[in-house]
């Protein structure tokens, strides 16, 4: 429990086996966590996001109305929201989000600038929606591919943070403006903000991700996040582009599932429909 502090992690109130404390924040957050750590340890057989099991430290109630949920290297820590613009941040998907980057950051990491920062973000949406789907058992055809479902303040006019179906349609909002993500290479935002754009261009990759699940149907946590991870794992590019990504990925297809397998033709194919001829 962060009590309204900056200072991390705060006041120890619930440990691995113990009950629940009765604060829904926390006692979420624990369920979550354990989510992240069962898709990851079942499905890609890593243990913890270091991979070597280690302590998965959450922070809730992080700062006073605070919008914000992070990952800063050690730890998770989640704010409570202005009331406002964010009601909540503690939602699995975003969970499954931060904590990921704790993932792509033990796996070698990618710089958190531009095109690398996105896939940075991308992976990290990727495997929160993921990690959702997997916790729900929802088929890729059954599930919403939103990301941040629910946190927005109740007189937003949106429904979450980001969508991988439809980039550039979560939100739509006098506060907030209107989601900026494309969905295709012919609508790539150059823009000095946001670090390059970070959290506006990972939603091409998102939506090539997206397509390729539609494309093969059954479980988004079997062969497409099966791929994205050794991907990532065999990647050793910081600065890897887009184009570098998409690459990787088909190259990690063809390991997992040999040169002419329906994983690897599809892949190519959704790629290709973001602008990405691999």
């Amino acid at each position: 429990d962060g009590q309204g502090k900056a200072a991390l992690p705060g006041k120890l109130v619930r440990k691995e086996g113990d009950g629940p404390t009765g604060d829904p924040a926390c006692d979420h957050v624990y369920d979550y966590a354990k989510n992240v750590y069962d898709l990851y340890l079942n499905e890609l057989a890593r243990d913890s996001v270091d991979g070597r099991g280690g302590k998965l430290i959450q922070t809730v109630h992080h700062r006073k109305k605070y919008n914000n949920a992070f990952w800063d290297g050690r730890q998770m820590a989640y704010g409570d929201g202005d009331g406002q613009i964010f009601s909540t941040f503690i939602e699995l998907s975003v969970v499954g989000h931060e904590m990921s980057h704790g993932v792509v950051q033990y796996s070698g990491g990618l710089t958190y600038q531009g095109q690398s920062g996105a896939l940075n973000e991308s992976f990290a949406d990727v495997l929160g929606t993921v990690i959702r789907q997997y916790a729900k058992g929802e088929t890729i055809d059954k599930a919403d591919w939103l990301i941040g479902k629910g946190i927005l303040g109740p007189g937003i006019n949106g429904v979450a943070l980001r969508s991988m179906k439809a980039p550039g349609t979560a939100y739509s909002d006098a506060l907030l403006g209107q989601d900026p993500q494309p969905y295709h290479m012919d609508f790539f935002v150059n823009t000095t903000s946001d670090g390059g754009g970070v959290h506006i261009n990972s939603g091409i990759p998102n939506h090539a991700f997206y397509l390729y699940c539609r494309y093969l149907g059954g479980k988004s946590w079997g062969a497409p996040a099966r791929i994205w991870y050794h991907a990532l794992q065999r990647l050793n590019n910081t600065n890897a582009s887009f184009y570098d990504w998409a690459v990787r990925t088909v190259d990690s297809a063809i390991q997992l599932y040999g040169v002419g397998a329906t994983e690897v033709i599809m892949l190519k194919r959704a790629w290709r429909l973001v602008g990405l001829k691999v």
